[in-house]
């Protein structure tokens, strides 16, 4: 795709130059990507130039687009050149782009898209992130083989990378799951069942959900049973790291299988406490605030983000809580030139807060953070859920 820009970036100056009179740098000529695929493949202003043919950006990309379509050089590699308010947008020809890159990843082989634009820096990107209550299904091995990619590509430009999983081990959903089996379990083993452990786990959350719709009482038990694991009861903790190893010890084959691996693996039941200290850091720098009941804000209505509690009036911390802690954690045990958080989209306004408070705490790494955001799964009869075990299972793939 570089090729195809600076040869239509190389035209556009060509053609700008020969209509204007004056000779146009290449640096003067800006290639965008429009932002809706039917809008074209690359978009190029025109209101830099207004000055020098004093008339409109449109009417200079209809002048412009005008002489393009005259250059039979230039017509094969595009199948459309549309005028769009002040842009000269291309539709590239993708019968011409894709041969033309399959020649060339022919020619090259190995060495195809390698270069060292990225030489000396380094990116950590985090992806996978799976809770310990089910297996992994289609949508973990999306993120996954997107995580994997662009942490090759990344390499291939010339940056160390740092792969980085944080495996979602404790929370309500975990407990969920452990309640099911104290009930319903009968301390059978994945052994004795002939299952994987993380399928085995999953089973029972499955069978939470179904056993909650005739016994509501069901929420309130996992709920004190989340309390007891945080106080470290001998009788929740002993259940929970043996249903964990199950769920791990599955995952990790699945990984093996799969052809996924990391750097670094971090743990929530290690981590859920991080943030904390930033928080009431936050609360000294005042840019943070403390309502009556005890609970603490922060206040982004300026940024079109609204407010957000950061800790609960009982001073319990949140998700974004511990990302706060888990991002500066990160920072201090490998300084990074760019953290990569490979999440769908529907956690993109998480990430837009999340990024918005680590500056406001003054950490000028924030302005390096990037949500890699995509799409989810969905299945013909819509979204897939676990507790409901309308999923398709990455084992079963």
């Amino acid at each position: 795709m570089n090729e195809y820009k600076l040869f239509w970036r190389e035209l556009i100056r060509e053609v700008v130059s020969k209509e204007s009179g004056r000779s146009i740098d290449l640096e003067e000529i800006i290639a965008e990507i429009p932002p809706r695929p039917e809008l074209g493949d690359l978009a190029f202003p025109m209101f830099p130039f207004a000055p020098l043919f004093r008339t409109s950006p449109k009417e200079i990309a209809e002048r412009v687009a005008g002489a393009i379509k005259q250059d039979h050089h230039a017509e094969t590699t595009y199948r459309k050149v549309e005028v769009q308010g002040s842009y000269l947008n291309i539709h590239l020809s993708r019968p011409i782009v894709s041969a033309s890159i399959l020649t060339r990843i022919n020619k090259e082989g190995r060495e195809y898209g390698r270069n060292s634009t990225l030489a000396g820096s380094k990116v950590m990107v985090e992806f996978s992130c799976p809770n310990t209550n089910k297996p992994l299904h289609l949508g973990h091995l999306r993120n996954d083989t997107l995580g994997m990619s662009i942490s090759r590509i990344m390499q291939e430009n010339g940056a160390a990378v740092l792969r980085v999983n944080l495996i979602n081990d404790r929370g309500i959903h975990i407990c969920k799951s452990m309640l099911a089996y104290r009930e319903f379990g009968g301390n059978s083993t994945p052994e004795q069942e002939k299952l994987k452990g993380d399928h085995l786990v999953g089973e029972y959350y499955v069978r939470f959900n179904s056993w909650v719709k005739d016994n509501p009482e069901a929420e309130e038990a996992a709920r004190e049973m989340l309390k007891a694991w945080e106080e470290n009861q001998p009788e929740v903790r002993e259940l929970w790291e043996k249903m964990n190893n199950w769920a791990i010890e599955g995952i990790e084959d699945t990984y093996r299988r799969t052809g996924i691996s990391f750097d670094r693996i971090y743990r929530e039941s290690e981590t859920y406490q991080l943030g904390r200290e930033e928080v009431f850091r936050g609360l000294e720098k005042k840019v943070f605030y403390r309502e009556k009941d005890g609970s603490v804000w922060v206040d982004l209505s300026d940024q079109n983000l609204d407010r957000k509690v950061l800790l609960r009036s009982d001073g319990t911390t949140l998700y974004l809580t511990q990302d706060i802690g888990t991002a500066v954690q990160r920072q201090e045990h490998w300084p990074f030139d760019r953290l990569i958080y490979v999440v769908a989209s529907e956690q993109r306004y998480h990430f837009q807060v999340l990024f918005q408070v680590l500056k406001l705490l003054g950490h000028q790494w924030a302005e390096n953070l990037f949500h890699l955001a995509y799409g989810m799964v969905n299945l013909p009869q819509g979204k897939m859920k676990s507790r409901e075990g309308t999923v398709v299972d990455a084992d079963d793939l």
